[in-house]
């Protein structure tokens, strides 16, 4: 079962993202802050991490740039899903390593495309 890292500090978010997820398959993961996200993903070593970027402790831009950072995590595919909808908001996080960016409120079909292009591009 593929394994995906949530990294959401909004309830709602969780609920409905990690929730849809969990219906079509996936193992889902819940991180609240940044800390205990960079935490996990190390521990867990999941298949794909959806980041939220802003995120209490250790904003999701610095948590991406510590994950690209240490071999465990370094190529585990990241998607940004956040509210800061600018373009430099999504090069900023392409420049922090994230693989993808969806601007919330997510669409979510669009977002199971990205997932699943992700984990086919990594194997």
């Amino acid at each position: 079962m593929v394994r995906i890292l949530y990294i959401e500090d909004n309830e709602d978010n969780i609920y409905m993202v990690s929730r849809r997820l969990h219906r079509k398959g996936y193992e889902v993961l819940v991180a609240r802050d940044g800390t205990e996200g960079l935490a996990q993903a190390k521990a867990q070593v999941p298949d794909l991490i959806l980041m939220d970027l802003g995120l209490p402790v250790l904003d999701g831009w610095e948590v991406t740039r510590q994950l690209r950072q240490a071999p465990e995590t370094a190529a585990i595919p990241i998607v940004a899903l956040s509210a800061h909808a600018m373009p430099e908001d999504r090069e900023r996080a392409l420049a922090a390593g994230c693989n993808d960016f969806i601007a919330k409120p997510t669409d979510f079909p669009h977002l199971l495309d990205r997932i699943k292009a992700l984990l086919r591009a990594k194997t």
